[in-house]
């Protein structure tokens, strides 16, 4: 899987760029503010559609710019293929098209050039809320699964329903007799979420334990655990079984949600831990042993995918390497021998013999 050029108009702070990429290693250096994450993120959502800074596409677009235009080729599925997006700066939808066809979903150029986001904020994820954490873990199983991104989306539209239910009952009571048909619903699209999320994060745990022990010489036992409602023991259950669960859970919570005018519980409430020789990460892990378990979980995460699609995810390294140790940058640095990575840099003379070097200067390539 390799991103062989992209092209750029008004996206962010680039009027309009044009860049070829080596198929290994490519070093983004520049001084901060210039462009460099803005290209990163644009690899990134030229394959998914979503962007890691902003959930709304109008904030892509360059300021007094009534559209933007994201271009790319990529080599993937033994063949040449073509991605572009149009956004808008207005509420007009935005259009993708493959390989010159106009397509209504990302979900319909999955597979086709699937990336792996790595950036300081992440390497602190274990000991950050929930939010990050489901968040990490969702971006990852919406390129994995393409249906799953749609009951995602699905939940969180129910859930705003509900929640706006809650707060305006009090004006209008009457609006309390349609709350069970919403709450069914939350079950049921709540129920393949947590089952879909169940099996991602076995593997993830599975294929992460692998990588810390490589990294901590075996010195250390690397077990994550996922963590839904109190009443589902066995989120691998049958999805019906599941869907039952979450009603029992929802009806025991009623009268708090009245009195509280929202949702409490549900998958998105869900989170996971990490446990080193069973010493939980989130309560009581060090800087060091936080940051390596964190390294472990993303280079997992690519080795799921390639493992799903047969092809190497391109790794995209947001200025993670300054924040780690010597150590751990040998580590991270020994894993990039294979596939595609873009790794941004301050430094331009730091890390010169990776691979090809593209210097950015406020929204330009030199």
């Amino acid at each position: 899987m390799i991103l062989e050029n992209i092209r750029l108009e008004n996206y962010r702070n680039y009027t309009e760029v044009f860049a070829e990429f080596d198929p290994g290693v490519n070093l983004l250096v520049g001084q901060n503010a210039q462009g460099k994450t803005n290209l990163l993120e644009a690899v990134a959502f030229l394959g998914s559609g979503r962007a890691f800074r902003t959930q709304k596409s109008a904030e892509l677009v360059k300021f007094g710019a009534d559209f933007a235009q994201l271009e790319g080729n990529v080599f993937s599925q033994e063949r040449q293929q073509n991605l572009k997006w149009v956004l808008f700066s207005a509420s007009r939808p935005r259009q993708l098209y493959r390989n010159g066809a106009k397509k209504k979903t990302a979900a319909d150029i999955s597979g086709v050039l699937q990336t792996v986001l790595f950036c300081p904020e992440d390497l602190m994820v274990l000991k950050t809320g929930a939010s990050a954490r489901r968040r990490l873990a969702d971006n990852a199983i919406c390129q994995l699964r393409p249906n799953y991104e749609a009951a995602l989306l699905e939940y969180n539209r129910i859930l705003e329903q509900k929640n706006r239910i809650l707060k305006d009952r009090h004006e209008n009571p009457a609006l309390l007799e349609i709350l069970p048909e919403y709450n069914a619903r939350l079950c049921q699209v709540g129920a393949l979420l947590i089952s879909y999320r169940a099996r991602f994060f076995e593997g993830l745990g599975r294929e992460a334990a692998e990588f810390h022990k490589s990294f901590s010489g075996g010195k250390e036992d690397f077990s994550l655990s996922y963590k839904t409602v109190s009443t589902i023991s066995d989120p691998f259950a049958p999805v019906i079984l599941l869907e039952q669960k979450l009603q029992e859970h929802l009806e025991s919570h009623y009268r708090a949600e009245l009195e509280s005018s929202a949702c409490l519980t549900g998958p998105h409430k869900d989170d996971f831990d990490v446990t080193l020789s069973g010493i939980s990460l989130k309560a009581f892990g060090s800087q060091g042993q936080v940051r390596t378990a964190a390294v472990s979980l993303k280079l997992a995460q690519r080795t799921l995918m390639e493992k799903e699609s047969g092809e190497i995810p391109v790794l995209l390294l947001d200025d993670v390497l300054s924040e780690l140790d010597p150590s751990r940058q040998d580590f991270v640095l020994n894993q990039i021998s294979r596939g595609q990575v873009f790794i941004t840099s301050c430094e331009p003379g730091r890390f010169t013999k990776l691979g090809k070097t593209i210097e950015i200067e406020q929204g330009a390539i030199l």
